[in-house]
């Protein structure tokens, strides 16, 4: 057995090495060896008398020293490494003037246009649209308009220029009041217009009682019908007197125009079943009868709340009604709502317009940009319509508008301007069956219904009145308006 001493497989001075016919045993990883307290970064080279002093056997996986020879390369000094625990750090760092820059030595000419040419499409696109702002600006008609009506009730209510209706046939819609010719119903207030819907007076539905228009020379209508009302209490009828006051004016005296514009400030009512309305008629039935001859819907409006399904005061519309007889009005063809922004109509005033040209008509609120209703002139109404040939009856529908040679016949006459406060009606205007409505439109009791529900309605009509501020009419004086 030989019992010479080995360091780190190198053999005694004088002894021959071992390690060329005998390899160390190998470990496995895990087994305590000599790489305990080594760097284990290094290549097995260290300084013999560091390992000396740990007493710790070789690392098994370093090469063996015998297999080297032994020369000044064998020592860590010698090969210019750090002999301590850590390792060693090379910085990466770019050092100052290192960096190629061959695009400042010379510029390629290519690379301006990627500057050039945006530049060059947002001018032209700015060009464009300068173009088309100007064309449209330059197409927009501007008329020339003379002032007809500037009212604010400063000087009272003046009967030159309005006219209060007094009248109890519903006019034409079966309509519950009897308007009034007094200041009960249509006044001045604070500045303001106020048309106020009041119930009739209790007595005359309890007892036999007759209205008689004629007979004190009030009714401003020339029709009995309008002008005469009957209370029977006889079992099994069922007429009443209108069950409701309320006012209508119009400016029939004095103000009309053919063409121009029109503004009314108003404030709307709130209750059940009360319907607002702002609206012009023609001055002349030229074509005959409504509504041959037109009529214009600058607001229609409902007191109910918004819950309402068909639109209560939080909803207005504006229509044009024309055609050759009421059972082929056109009026669906040219009617618009328009909703209150986040309020209601009978929460503040708002201007109600109209523009109208032998063009085009439009009605709007509050500007010209919010519009409602927009009908353009380039197609005549006649043709619009697309009326039957024959009605019901068999009856032959003639055309009474194109012989004018006017797209916008019949609106090509003067008209004049209603404001009205309606209670109820049975023309649809409040759709049958639809959130409590106390009465049916064919129904011969509908007035009758509506007043025995006056428990329910009545508490309802915490604002029973359309409030005007402001009435400006404008006649179009350019000195072309039948061209």
């Amino acid at each position: 057995m030989d019992h010479t001493e080995h360091f780190y497989g190198r053999s005694a001075a004088g002894m021959p090495s071992v390690a060329s016919t005998a390899a160390p045993t190998p470990q496995r990883p895990g087994t305590p060896s000599e790489s305990v307290g080594r760097n284990p970064f290094g290549d097995g080279v260290e300084s013999q008398a560091s390992h000396r002093s740990s007493g710790n056997p070789a690392n098994p996986f370093a090469s063996p020293d015998a297999s080297r020879p032994a020369s000044s390369l064998d020592s860590a000094s010698a090969l210019g490494r750090y002999d301590g625990g850590q390792r060693y750090f090379h910085s990466r760092r770019v050092r100052k003037g290192e960096i190629e820059k061959p695009w400042t030595k010379q510029a390629d000419p290519k690379e301006k246009w990627v500057t050039i040419l945006p530049l060059l499409g947002i001018f032209i696109g700015l060009a464009i649209s300068g173009v088309l702002v100007w064309d449209g600006i330059r197409s927009v008609v501007k008329h020339k308009y003379c002032l007809v009506l500037e009212e604010d009730w400063s000087n009272g209510f003046n009967e030159k220029i309005w006219q209060k209706e007094v009248q109890v046939g519903g006019f034409g819609n079966g309509e519950f009041e009897q308007t009034t010719g007094g200041d009960q119903n249509v006044y001045i207030e604070n500045g303001n217009l106020i048309i106020k819907a009041t119930p009739q007076d209790d007595a005359l539905m309890q007892q036999d009682y007759t209205i008689n228009l004629l007979k004190d020379g009030t009714c401003t209508s020339k029709l009995p019908a309008d002008c005469i009302a009957v209370t029977n209490i006889t079992t099994g009828n069922s007429s009443i007197v209108p069950p409701v006051l309320s006012g209508r004016i119009n400016t029939r005296p004095g103000a009309t125009i053919k063409y121009g514009r029109v503004e009314v400030t108003a404030k709307l009512p709130a209750g059940d079943w009360l319907w607002p309305a702002i609206w012009m008629m023609p001055r002349d039935s030229v074509y005959g009868p409504w509504p041959q001859s037109g009529e214009i819907d600058l607001m229609e409006s409902r007191g109910n709340n918004y819950t309402y399904p068909q639109g209560g005061n939080n909803i207005m519309s504006s229509a044009l009604h024309w055609g050759p007889n009421p059972a082929n009005d056109g009026w669906w063809r040219t009617n618009v709502k328009r909703q209150a922004l986040h309020t209601t109509y009978s929460a503040g005033f708002n201007t109600f317009g109209l523009e109208w040209s032998q063009k085009y008509l439009f009605t709007y609120v509050n500007s010209r940009l919010l519009q409602v209703l927009y009908v353009n002139f380039d197609t005549p109404m006649w043709s619009r319509g697309n009326f039957p040939t024959q009605d019901a009856n068999g009856t032959r529908i003639v055309d009474v508008w194109s012989s004018t040679g006017r797209d916008q016949t019949p609106f090509d006459q003067p008209f004049y301007l209603i404001l009205n406060l309606a209670v109820g009606g049975t023309n649809g205007w409040f759709e049958d069956n639809v959130n409590g409505k106390p009465w049916l439109d064919a129904s011969p009791n509908a007035k009758k219904d509506f007043w025995q529900a006056k428990d329910k309605w009545f508490p309802t009509w915490t604002q029973p009145q359309m409030e005007v501020s402001k009435v400006m009419m404008w006649q179009q004086c350019d000195g072309d308006e039948d061209l």
